[in-house]
């Protein structure tokens, strides 16, 4: 398996050679750092539910961090759609900086000050979307 080239996508490709399912491991850390967003989930279906929109994030993420064809604009329709659940606008943008930092876990000395550099401004640009009167 190649490589990319482009941090954000390699510390994903790192991430899920070490581990074969993300998902647990970032909600816990979610929970863990925002015990509110718990309650957002619904006892019923709520895997599926995280499941998806892990996913939506990752589309968005690697599309924001890469070619920018289109899918990073869901970051801002589901910051709409976050916005009449009642999430808060911290919490949103929290949820990008629970999976850089549960990848930094995972990846350990393999998380690289590439990678790093990369997931900083990637974060600081999806926090001036999310509240651009911040910064």
């Amino acid at each position: 398996m190649m490589s990319s080239a482009n941090p954000i996508e390699r510390s994903f490709e790192l991430a899920t050679a070490r581990c074969a399912d993300l998902m647990p491991l970032i909600y816990r850390r979610l929970f863990a750092a925002h015990p509110e967003a718990a309650a957002m989930f619904r006892t019923e279906g709520s895997e599926h539910v995280k499941g998806s929109m892990l996913a939506l994030t990752i589309e968005a993420i690697l599309d924001f961090a890469g070619e920018r064809s289109g899918r990073f604009r869901m970051i801002e329709c589901e910051l709409s759609s976050h916005d009449a659940y009642g999430t808060s606008r911290e919490l949103f943008v929290a949820f990008f900086a629970v999976i850089a930092g549960t990848l930094k876990d995972i990846l350990g000395v393999q998380w690289t000050a590439d990678i790093d550099a990369a997931w900083q401004k990637l974060l600081r640009d999806i926090e001036s979307i999310v509240t651009p009167d911040v910064g």
